[in-house]
């Protein structure tokens, strides 16, 4: 371990000595984006019952009903800001939508808990996607309610940030009259019909996972695997642009490389090795079920020796799916099976513009043309 430590040490001082600055968008934070671009922000601190405090931002609008924005993996809040007056909640504030934008455990805005440390206590990553959707969306959900006086919300969900609102509404099926309507941007739930590097990568994932438990690694995308990640792609932006194409999609024309120095400010964030590996076992089991912990703990804690399935017919809640052809990581076919098992699907959309990737939903250049009207005509129809 003290070996690996050393080279990416050594790795990050060599790439520092030729890294240019990280563009100024790149270096402001979740308030300071909302400043910088003219829009007034709070910032709220909730308490999960398992003891996890994460950080709300809240961009104040005239709308009696709130709407919720929720990240995926590896991401958080800056998501959906860092395209400036051109991301998801400048289009939003500028038609006075009461925006509040959440942070699940582990970002670098929710890195805190009533009694364990991130740095020290293993505890803090002993968490997965399950926990996510379980104690933190029920915590924010009701903080937001609370403050508002609102009897519902709308949300908008990118990636697993809907997998959490899945979990939340079959779990507890009492929050699903909490939440007016789900627009969920590329939705992570079934994990088959992989293509490459998908299906490499999860056929390597209890590999990569056992290699990870013996590295003593529970903390994924660490600060230092962080920096080396942003130094490397300050210098090679179209190499970082290309990879990240590789993994969502090939869109060069929506995530340009002279993006990458402000995103690599942002992404990627940390999450739990325990995360990572609850999303290999569901695309290896070809299902969207709990954690599996091995037969004898699942008889433990489940009842049974497998783990459960999450009843997706009791995700009541209105739930409208956005998703497109050159999605690697949430292809069409899945989208289908998610509308074939939600209760309550209100909107199936691919966007038309057959280049568009996972990623474009939230970071593309030109959302405002090819994804932000559908959104809004979906709000107001449902609102």
């Amino acid at each position: 371990m003290k070996e690996i430590i050393i080279l990416t040490s050594l790795l990050a001082n060599l790439v520092l000595q030729v890294a240019p600055e990280l563009a100024e968008d790149g270096r402001l934070d979740f308030t300071g984006l909302a400043n910088k671009y003219g829009y007034t922000c709070e910032e709220h601190n909730v308490t999960t019952e398992d003891g996890y405090i994460l950080k709300l931002f809240h961009v104040p609008g005239s709308s009696s009903r709130p709407i919720l924005l929720m990240h995926g993996i590896i991401d958080s809040a800056d998501t959906f800001i860092i395209r400036g007056n051109k991301s998801l909640v400048a289009v939003l504030a500028s038609r006075g939508y009461d925006i509040w934008v959440g942070n699940v455990r582990g970002t670098q805005y929710s890195r805190a808990h009533t009694q364990l440390d991130p740095d020290k206590n293993k505890e803090f990553w002993d968490y997965s996607y399950h926990e996510l959707g379980y104690y933190d969306l029920p915590a924010i959900i009701d903080y937001i309610l609370s403050r508002t006086n609102a009897d519902k919300l709308n949300a908008i969900g990118h990636s697993q940030g809907n997998s959490i609102f899945f979990v939340l509404g079959s779990t507890k099926p009492e929050y699903n009259d909490k939440v007016n309507l789900l627009i969920a941007l590329a939705p992570v739930g079934y994990l088959t019909n992989l293509p490459p590097p998908w299906s490499f990568i999860t056929r390597a994932g209890n590999v990569l996972n056992e290699i990870l438990i013996a590295l003593d690694t529970d903390e994924l995308f660490n600060k230092q695997l962080r920096t080396v990640v942003q130094d490397m792609c300050s210098v090679e932006t179209e190499l970082c642009a290309s990879m990240l194409g590789e993994l969502g999609g090939p869109d060069a024309e929506e995530l340009e490389p002279a993006f990458i120095p402000v995103l690599i400010g942002h992404y990627p964030i940390s999450t739990s090795r325990k995360n990572g590996e609850h999303l290999v076992q569901n695309a290896m089991d070809k299902k969207f079920c709990k954690f599996d912990y091995g037969s004898k703990t699942n008889m433990e804690i489940y009842g049974q020796k497998s783990p459960p399935d999450y009843d997706l017919r009791k995700v009541t809640m209105k739930v409208a799916l956005y998703g497109s052809r050159n999605d690697r990581l949430v292809p069409v076919a899945n989208m289908k099976l998610l509308e074939k098992e939600l209760a309550n699907v209100v909107e199936f959309r691919i966007i038309k513009r057959r280049q568009f990737n996972h990623m474009d939903h939230v970071w593309g250049r030109n959302m405002d043309k090819h994804l932000f009207p559908h959104v809004l005509k979906t709000l107001e129809k449902y609102n």
